[in-house]
């Protein structure tokens, strides 16, 4: 059993109906249910998340409270209680400066099972009832009388080998885990899962280096150069570090990089003067503007890297990071006040699609916040560049709804073969199935709808069920069959 399958013989309202996110017409839902059994089982291929390899080293305790494992750790969750009134340090989330917080995971626990109500008709809310109930069995709904009971019963679970880190990554049937990993990370927890056998694979993200006028910068570029064992002193010394790394990473499994922007554009500078910005930042004397035109200079520089090293280039673009600036002095980034920006795809990356967009080499994953620029101008450019895939519904819109208006938006302009799949940006590796589960319902929902208009015929929708819940990341993402990968 994989934890997360259709059930025919639920007995009361809290447990998930077998029919959840299926269409309520008979026929539609019928031909979806077909097709979902025919792809619930397939292997996750998961390209992108967020989780940590010292969950799977060995050598590294795992979370055994539901409170650390469901709240605390998941901004998905604590945003939403944050902005119902619950202050993150009731939800166990340290202040920089070492003040006062919640220490009792037990105390947290109690805090979001009372707000549960919350959380209704959210794509959260679908994911962790799915998973409490199929993967833990949970048979009610969290509340404020049931939460001790919760708690202790969810802690024995966790606590227990049947729910170790690794043995989740059998029974879910994870084939492939790409975790996300600043440029200067050892690895070293990487190298522990693959002598294990566990195919969890490293993605190259050098946002922190590429960004002059982070008040980190200088000590990230210190720790870079220790990792490459060279003094980084000038703009080429600092493009061969990066290089270096990639292969490091390439050569500990992964298939891509990653990279969070709010604008789209991408545009080279002259090399000397990329040179005179970077010997200016070592100074300390980059404003924003100078640091945002090198940070665009630089994605261009890796988009040439990736023509050479292979690595997939993904571009998460139209998030403003840290809207909330007393939360990020407090809490620190990431904590979910990063709200959504309009972006200009057509003429933002015009420059590196006709850079690279034609280079077999290269490949390029796009995703956005801007869901208006899906059909205007995302699909149509996929449609013609043969290096760009689509990335899937992100973050806000990684939910049932925001699927189908994905779907709506690409598949009839770009067609189905140039979606990149799903990424399920987990945070919590029990939530992981859940959310893959979801894709699957949600697409066989739309295949089915699409058949039955007379739109695909009985051979290509299942076809397509399989690619989208296994074969469109694996291609997008150039991740290796199991066969190649086992032979390094």
């Amino acid at each position: 059993m994989l934890g997360i399958r259709p059930l025919s013989g639920e007995t009361n309202n809290w447990s998930v109906a077998r029919e959840a996110c299926f269409s309520p017409e008979a026929e539609v839902r019928s031909r979806a249910l077909e097709l979902y059994e025919e792809v619930a089982d397939l292997p996750i291929v998961s390209p992108h998340g967020h989780l940590s390899a010292a969950l799977f080293s060995g050598d590294h305790d795992h979370p055994t409270d539901p409170a650390s494992l469901f709240v605390t750790g998941d901004h998905y969750v604590t945003r939403l209680l944050y902005a119902h009134g619950v202050p993150y340090e009731e939800l166990g989330v340290p202040p920089r400066d070492g003040a006062a917080h919640e220490r009792d995971p037990r105390q947290v626990w109690r805090r979001f099972c009372d707000r549960f109500h919350l959380f209704d008709g959210t794509p959260t809310g679908l994911w962790l009832k799915l998973t409490l109930v199929r993967v833990f069995g949970v048979d009610e709904r969290p509340s404020a009388q049931n939460a001790d009971r919760l708690f202790d019963r969810l802690s024995e679970a966790l606590a227990s080998a049947e729910f170790a880190p690794r043995q989740l990554l059998k029974r879910f049937a994870v084939e492939h885990l790409a975790t996300t990993d600043p440029a200067t990370a050892s690895l070293d927890d990487h190298a522990a899962c693959q002598a294990a056998g566990f195919g969890v694979v490293p993605t190259f993200r050098p946002d922190a280096l590429m960004q002059l006028n982070d008040p980190q910068w200088t000590q990230q570029l210190g720790v870079l150069s220790e990792r490459v064992g060279f003094t980084i002193d000038s703009l080429a010394a600092f493009v061969e570090a990066l290089r270096r790394r990639r292969l490091e990473f390439r050569e500990r499994g992964a298939t891509s990089s990653d990279h969070g922007v709010t604008s789209a554009f991408v545009d080279p500078l002259d090399n000397d003067h990329a040179a005179v910005i970077f010997d200016r930042a070592r100074s300390g004397q980059v404003g924003p503007e100078e640091a945002g035109r090198f940070h665009s200079h630089m994605l261009f520089e890796m988009a040439h890297m990736a023509t050479e090293d292979g690595l997939v280039m993904q571009l998460h673009l139209g998030s403003l990071r840290n809207h909330h600036q007393r939360v990020m002095e407090r809490f620190g980034p990431n904590m979910g006040a990063d709200v959504p920006v309009a972006v200009d795809l057509t003429r933002g990356l015009q420059p590196l699609l006709n850079a690279f967009g034609h280079d077999q080499r290269f490949r390029l994953v796009v995703y956005t916040l801007d869901e208006s620029t899906y059909g205007r101008e995302l699909a149509p450019l996929a449609g013609h560049y043969p290096a760009l895939r689509l990335g899937g519904p992100w973050w806000f819109h990684d939910s049932v709804h925001g699927i189908e208006r994905y779907l709506a938006a690409t598949a009839e302009t770009a067609g189905f073969h140039k979606l990149a799949g799903f990424v399920d940006d987990a945070r919590s590796l029990p939530t992981l199935r859940a959310r893959h589960d979801v894709w699957r319902r949600v697409t066989c929902d739309w295949l089915a709808r699409l058949e039955l208009r007379g739109l695909l015929d009985a051979e290509s929708a299942p076809r397509l069920a399989n690619w989208l819940a296994y074969g469109a990341a694996k291609d997008a993402f150039r991740v290796p069959s199991r066969a190649a990968a086992a032979a390094g």
